[in-house]
Parts: C-alpha cells; structure tokens; sequence
C-alpha cells in the first residue's frame, strides 16, 4: 500500500496506452496507485482496494452494494463518447460523486468526417471515382447530372450538443442557412451557436443536407422512420453520425433505395455488420465503420482531460474540462457501450 490516491482503470475495450500519451501515463503512475481491471471483476476486488479508490477511468456497471463499497470515490471518468445507464445515478449525486464523460474530443474529427461525407454525397465524389474506376465514368456537366453545392445551402442538425457545435463550425465557410431541432436545448443557446432553432419537421422540409448528431434516449429511439425520410426534399442528403439508434434503419435503407435520399452513415444498428447484409449493396449510401473520431489524437487528448480535472477534484474543486454528467437528463441516456475504439 502507497500513500497515492488509488485509481481503478477499466476503460475497456480502450487502454491506459491508448488514451494517455507515454509522458502522461508515467506522470498517472508517479501521482496514482493504478489497479487495473474489468467491469466483470471490478466489484470482486477486496474491500481494501474499492474502499480507497478516489477515481475510476472507465464507467463499469456499479449496483447499490459496490457503490456502497466504494466510500472514498469521487469521479467516475466515462472515456466514450456518450454516457451510460448503468448506475444509481441518485446515489451516484447525492453523494456528491461526478460523473463526467471525455467524449468532445471526437466532436471536431466527427464534425470533419461529416463535412466530407456532405462533399461526396452533393457532389458524387465517391461514385465518380467507382464509375471511373469501372471504365464507366461520365465527363464534365454528363457526370453532374443531379449534383448541387453545399455553399448557400440550408443545413439541418438534429442533436445540438458538442458534436453539432463543432459541425456549425466546420460548415461556417460555406455560409449555410444553419437550421437546428434540439429538444434539450433553449432556443437563445442555439441561435448563440449561429444556428436557427426550428421544429424536427420544419428542419426536415427544408433542410438540403440533415445531418444526425443527436444521442440516444428513453425518449427518441427510432423517431426517424419512413415518415421522416419522406418528408425530406427528393435528392437531400442525410448523414447519421451519432448513433444508429436513433432512426429505423430499414426505413433509411428503403428511402435510399428507391432513390427519394442519399445517405451516409458512420453507425449501424449492429456493429460490425453481418458479411451478407443488404446495406453493403446498397448504391446511393455511403458507408464507414464507425471510425470517424477514431484519431489517435483524439484518444490522446482523453488522457489530457482525465488528468487535468482528476487534478482540481483532488484540490477539492469542480471537474472543469470533462463534461459533466447532468441529474436531469442522465439516466435517460440508452447509448451501448463501444466494442472497438
């Protein structure tokens, strides 16, 4: 036993490597005791070690008993980039516990992926490039039949948290009419972000390119379906950057199959997919597996933020630089824990 703070690591599937720099994880060993474990094994850990950890680097399910067992413990660091369900979020806050999540470090290598998908789709970037590679490619206006600019265009962004900040930002140059549906959020924040605050249908009638940045809830689960799509202008781009969750994927599929959309996705209701499912035929959707703010600068600014905040809390202030789990909104979050980084 040391004289250290104690802190539990169970940040699977990501790693103390992965997510600090070698600078920094030497400078997290020389200020911590580091147990590391799993969220399996964590509540089998003898009392001599629960009842000393002050932070845990991950966010492994904890019940009533084990946050019992827990009694020095002051942050739980989620380094994903959605917060889970998977505690007593009471308990967790009457005791003064934080709960904060480094997920705005994938905000603005999100935000640029989904710039670019917007690029292709509008433009036919990755379908030119697979017609010429084919020996089918079609030159100059021939092969911009249908094509538009994104300059001037109106933008919807469904979802107005960090990652639908950094896309206004990223979309700035292009001087888009910003149009913005966030339940969650008062009109004078939005239109502080530059954006127009307007209904879902509103958004989804004008909008020439919808981008999808919002979390998953107890309250939107699949609430873009087949209606949603249809009301969308014939040839709009929709671009899923957030989680699968939150639309019915088979109606999306649909919609881009019959030619009313295009799309593109980072997310999937299943990840990875099956080898034979149809979404992988599919023309007119654009398609990534899940890496769009898997930057290995992304992962290393998550080792900043822990260590920074971990700092104030342990001089008896405020988490500053993570964001912090709201009791409000919290355990209304539905988003599944990552399986790959």
């Amino acid at each position: 036993m040391t004289d250290k703070p104690l802190v539990i690591s169970c940040p699977l599937p990501r790693t103390l490597p992965l997510i600090f720099a070698p600078d920094r994880l030497a400078e997290l060993h020389a200020r911590y005791e580091v147990i590391e474990t799993t969220d399996e094994d964590l509540p089998g850990l003898p009392d001599a070690v629960l009842s000393r950890a002050r932070h845990i680097i991950g966010q492994p399910p904890l019940d009533t008993a084990t946050l019992a067992r827990l009694s020095a413990l002051r942050c739980v660091f989620n380094v994903e980039s959605n917060l889970l369900n998977n505690m007593p979020y009471d308990e967790v806050f009457a005791r003064g516990i934080h709960v904060v999540t480094t997920g705005a470090v994938f905000a603005l290598p999100v935000a640029e992926m989904g710039l670019g998908m917007a690029l292709s789709l509008l433009r036919g970037i990755h379908s030119a490039d697979a017609d010429f590679r084919a020996g089918t490619e079609r030159w100059g206006g021939d092969g911009n039949a249908g094509m538009r600019q994104l300059s001037g265009a109106t933008v919807g962004i469904v979802g107005f948290g960090d990652l639908g900040r950094a896309l206004g930002r990223v979309l700035t140059g292009f001087r888009p009419r910003l149009l913005v549906h966030d339940p969650w959020q008062a009109p004078s924040v939005t239109r502080a972000g530059g954006a127009e605050p307007v209904g879902l249908d509103a958004l989804l009638a004008q909008s020439d390119v919808v981008f999808v940045t919002a979390a998953v809830t107890s309250e939107n689960a699949g609430f873009l379906g087949a209606e949603a799509f249809a009301s969308m202008k014939p040839g709009a781009a929709f671009i899923l950057l957030s989680r699968a969750e939150v639309v019915d994927f088979e109606a999306l599929m649909a919609a881009v199959d019959r030619g009313h959309i295009r799309a593109a996705t980072d997310v999937f209701p299943q990840e990875p997919m099956p080898a034979d499912h149809p979404v992988r035929g599919l023309e007119g959707l654009l398609l990534s597996a899940h890496r769009a703010g898997a930057l290995d600068s992304a992962f290393a600014q998550m080792g900043e933020m822990v260590l920074e905040d971990m700092d104030l809390i342990d001089r008896g202030l405020p988490p500053q630089v993570c964001k912090r789990a709201e009791r409000e909104t919290v355990a209304r979050m539905r988003s599944r824990p990552v399986s790959v980084n």
